[in-house]
């Protein structure tokens, strides 16, 4: 699956991923926009916004791209019927948005 199609499941579909999964989307946004500061980084762990648990731990100890993936691909195996691509009827290439009417490419409009 291509970088553009992973990027619009996570952000337009991030209701289908589990609690862990989240809680690995936050660990890795608050820790990475922390990392110059440890005071900022222990305030976040004890207000519990970058969490712990060694299960959410685990989803990233691979890496984020690799986390991406597997959220993606989970999702696409266990419940595909939910993921709606909003594809160009006109060029076929995905839309911006689920509920985008005009094409970003070609232009073509579909209201």
């Amino acid at each position: 699956m291509d970088q553009e199609k992973i990027q619009y499941i996570l952000r337009y579909f991030m209701d289908l991923m589990t609690d862990h999964e989240v809680s690995a989307l936050k660990n890795h946004m608050y820790t990475s926009k922390t990392t110059d500061n440890p005071t900022l980084r222990r305030i976040m762990t004890e207000r519990k916004w970058i969490d712990d648990n060694p299960e959410v731990e685990k989803l990233l100890e691979e890496g984020y791209d690799e986390f991406e993936l597997y959220v993606v691909h989970r999702i696409m195996r266990e419940i595909p019927e939910k993921v709606f691509f909003n594809n160009c009827p006109k060029c076929g290439k995905l839309a911006r948005t689920p509920s985008a009417k005009q094409c970003r490419f070609c232009r073509h409009d579909w209201h």
